[in-house]
């Protein structure tokens, strides 16, 4: 490994399991300070405890939670370099099932989370002059969707205004905004909750032949969080295997 966050401080918000460990494991792997926050207490520490990482049971949904996580940060190592925010949850309701409160919920932890998670890094890293501020986006919302994930898609879309609005009002600060946008991503949630022929559709669909892993999200956010993007802010990196990219179902190049 080539060191690349080596000593620098990072918080990343949902990362007991799936992305958000795979990205604990990268930056762990290049140096960095870690603190995990996630709903999952269980899973959370034993992650945290892999990784050398301090934890905090933490729901980004309340702003209390997100400067409790931060404060946990500033505590352990006295500066707050890098904010990952990376919970997110995405129930399958269609919209005419989706009640106000079911509606109300993905858009707290998924949407409100993130402002929350902005706010309470900002007065740390506005202080020092100096920060990364990273969050998980998705090709669902901002490019594509599926019946089903209309609350999902509304609040990927909605974090996505919100770098570019963040990252115009930090640039004074030195802090760079920025997003990762995963396409299918195989994660223990995926295999659990979906059918093997659900998940061979879905890679029958990605040009590359294969859904991506959460180490292929994590290169990304490393490369985000690191001097090698210090010019980089108000936008995202789509890491789908190519899923974007073809105008009919039939994309090889001699089908049959």
């Amino acid at each position: 490994m080539t060191g690349r966050l080596q000593d620098r401080v990072a918080l990343i918000v949902g990362s007991a399991r799936g992305i958000g460990k795979g990205i604990a494991q990268r930056f762990a792997e290049e140096g960095a300070k870690l603190v995990l926050a996630d709903t999952e207490a269980g899973a959370g520490q034993a992650t945290a405890s892999e990784f050398g990482a301090g934890f905090i049971r933490t729901d980004i949904s309340q702003m209390a939670e997100a400067e409790a996580a931060v404060a946990l940060a500033l505590e352990q190592y006295g500066r707050l370099d890098i904010l990952v925010q990376n919970a997110g949850i995405y129930p399958w309701q269609l919209i005419e099932n989706t009640s106000p409160e079911d509606w109300d919920r993905v858009m707290a932890v998924n949407l409100r989370g993130s402002f929350n998670a902005t706010r309470a890094a900002l007065v740390p890293m506005k202080a020092q002059r100096h920060g990364r501020m990273l969050f998980t986006s998705s090709i669902t919302g901002p490019h594509v969707t599926s019946p089903g994930h209309g609350h999902y898609s509304a609040t990927k879309a909605g974090i996505n205004g919100l770098i570019r609005a963040a990252a115009l009002e930090f640039a004074g600060y030195g802090i760079t905004v920025n997003g990762v946008e995963p396409g299918n991503i195989l994660t223990e949630a995926i295999e659990l909750h979906r059918g093997a022929a659900y998940i061979q559709n879905m890679q029958d669909s990605i040009p590359l032949g294969r859904l991506g892993s959460p180490r292929d999200v994590a290169n990304a956010f490393l490369f985000l969080a690191s001097d090698d993007a210090s010019y980089i802010t108000g936008t995202t990196i789509v890491v789908d295997g190519g899923q974007l990219l073809p105008e009919g179902k039939d994309f090889r190049l001699l089908p049959p």
